[in-house]
């Protein structure tokens, strides 16, 4: 684990049941307070022109939200900021939508819902409304989607020397695709890493794919656990309680089939 390079967190953001943002999330995390299942509120994105607010499905509600959040409790530039947008599943609204149309004669396919439907249409809205130019990796791994992405993330950072936005999100499906593919609810999360430690740095992190084998890491609090259990971006649940706890641990997370990802945290 050593040989792993660090990378520091400079700002998160959170969205999901019963953890409405960071801040109110952390005495939950850390223990301090139990945890109160609640559904996940999508706010429309501030940063798109009212038009396009108006017409945002839950997916870029959730990815804007949690992106915004992470950007401005590390007061980033969005700009300037290059982005790993990681999910399991995308928008299955509009694939659903897509999938009724074509089930009828003669289907009329919406260039709107087309565009909405591919695996980067949050990574794309995102940096539209930033302005950004910067480099950006939309990504899926099933259910290793948040570990893939957090290595990705990880190895880009130390590639190029820069700070990344690292944007992970789930949502459920309509049925009958949820029967195939149950999510239990709306979670996204979001880190601002960085290669140096700053004066805004809240942790350093070690990453490093191993070979998987060993459990994974679990939340003591049953009603967490389930989260963590059933979203698979809430796979970031441990790491997101070392953060608040401002703990050193040694976390395994799912990554591939025979891949894990270890995550040393250590707080500065």
């Amino acid at each position: 684990m050593n040989s792993a390079l660090p990378l520091y967190v400079e700002g998160i953001g959170l969205l999901g049941p019963g953890l409405p943002d960071w801040d109110a999330a952390q005495p939950v995390l850390r223990g301090e307070a139990a945890h109160q299942f609640a559904p996940t509120q999508l706010a429309p994105p501030a940063r798109l022109p009212p038009a396009e607010r108006r017409r945002a499905g839950p997916v870029i509600r959730l990815a804007m939200g949690v992106a915004d959040a992470a950007v401005a409790h590390a007061g980033a530039d969005p700009s300037t900021l290059a982005t790993v947008f990681t999910s399991s599943g995308g928008e299955g609204a509009n694939c659903h939508s897509l999938c009724e149309a074509l089930a009828v004669p003669n289907p009329l396919i919406s260039p709107t819902r087309f565009t909405n439907s591919v695996h980067n249409a949050a990574a794309g809205y995102w940096h539209i409304a930033v302005a950004s130019q910067a480099s950006s990796t939309s990504l899926c791994a099933h259910d290793g989607s948040f570990g893939a992405g957090l290595l990705e993330a990880a190895a880009s950072v130390h590639a190029d020397g820069q700070p990344l936005l690292l944007v992970a999100y789930d949502l459920p499906y309509p049925q009958p695709l949820h029967a195939k593919r149950p999510i239990a609810e709306n979670f996204g999360l979001a880190l601002l890493l960085a290669p140096m430690r700053t004066p805004r740095s809240l942790a350093a992190l070690r990453v490093q794919p191993v070979a998987a084998g060993s459990a994974q890491s679990a939340c003591a609090d049953a009603s967490l656990e389930a989260l963590r259990s059933g979203i698979p971006a809430a796979a970031a649940l441990p790491l997101l309680q070392a953060l608040a706890l401002r703990a050193t641990a040694t976390l395994q997370l799912h990554c591939l089939d025979d891949l894990a990802l270890q995550v040393e945290v250590a707080p500065c």
